[in-house]
């Protein structure tokens, strides 16, 4: 019954992220003002990680079996994809390195920001 409880709350949040995104369509999708919100919550404290905990690590173990459809996807459109694979990959390889550039750029600015003092102060 955990479960159900803490499925729950996380449908909840997120069709509440629905709701958001049909009264303000920008061009970003429900489920980011849904994990937005659920931030929002859990930052102010009206929903504790313990609430929701089991069912995140869940879904989050869980996630690679989410891959596959798309994967399936990409091969049963093979087709349409064979005549511009080489510029694809490029694209891939070259967007990957730069998320994975700034993600590390920006973990750093918050680690020396925000990280760095707490450190200073525990010790």
């Amino acid at each position: 019954m955990k479960y159900v409880k803490q499925f729950l709350i996380i449908i909840c949040i997120s069709f509440l992220g629905e709701v958001i995104h049909h009264f303000i369509p920008l061009p970003i999708p429900a489920s980011i003002y849904g994990m937005v919100l659920l931030f929002v919550l859990l930052e102010v404290g009206l929903i504790r990680p313990e609430h929701i905990r089991e069912t995140c690590n869940f879904l989050i173990q869980a996630m690679p079996i989410m891959f596959i459809p798309p994967g399936v996807g990409l091969l049963e459109k093979w087709g349409y994809i064979d005549d511009i694979w080489l510029p694809l990959i490029v694209a891939l390889a070259v967007s990957t390195v730069v998320v994975m550039a700034i993600s590390g750029w920006v973990t750093q600015f918050v680690n020396r920001r925000f990280g760095a003092g707490k450190k200073e102060e525990e010790a």
